[in-house]
């Protein structure tokens, strides 16, 4: 059993970073699982697709670098990221990591003039961090966008349809109690996903 965690934050001392640990903790726990983590800021990931990368992606031509986190992805049973929202959306070094790495022919084809997403049988879990107000910002419809967006709209695209995902807002407010329950949270949620793949 292979579990992914795709980290981005910048400052290795985040309460994302927390985050990380705590669900690699809990995942270890578990008889037969491996846990590849990828810090994107700690492996200087470059997140620009360029005009020449992405015309030969088109041609089956992709970098070693690009291959070989494909690689983990094809491996992975559960894939995991942990990111603050940004502007409404991923670090620019997540966005590009995916611009990247969910490339055509490893992420979807196109058949009949339709895309198909290629990922399959994969579990998704993404936690992710919010400077404001959860509530405030269900209210305002934003987590239904987040969702059909950069989520489900996202991932199903490319096959992946098993998707969990929890926010945690008003990061910069909240206690220890309060962290400590998060970490809680997700290494309970990480355990439950896990089981679940691990049952026959």
């Amino acid at each position: 059993m292979n579990h992914l965690i795709i980290f981005a934050h910048p400052n290795t001392h985040s309460f994302n970073r927390a985050i990380v640990e705590s669900i690699a903790e809990s995942s270890q726990k578990l008889p037969g699982v491996n846990v590849q983590i990828r810090d994107l800021y700690a492996l200087n990931f470059n997140p620009v697709l360029s005009w020449e990368e992405l015309n030969a992606a088109g041609q089956g031509i992709v970098p070693a670098d690009i291959r070989y986190e494909q690689s983990l992805i094809t491996q992975a049973n559960l894939i995991t990221l942990v990111y603050p929202l940004w502007w409404m959306g991923f670090p620019a070094i997540l966005k590009g990591y995916l611009d990247r790495v969910l490339s055509h022919g490893f992420a979807y084809k196109t058949e009949n003039g339709t895309s198909v997403g290629l990922i399959h049988h994969k579990k998704m879990q993404q936690f992710i961090t919010l400077g404001s107000n959860v509530v405030d910002y269900q209210a305002l419809g934003w987590d239904k966008s987040l969702d059909v967006c950069l989520i489900n709209g996202l991932f199903n695209y490319c096959g992946i349809t098993d998707i969990d995902y929890q926010l945690f807002g008003d990061i910069h407010l909240i206690n220890e109690k309060e962290r400590q329950q998060i970490l809680a949270q997700v290494a309970t949620k990480t355990t439950e996903n896990l089981t679940a793949l691990l049952s026959p």
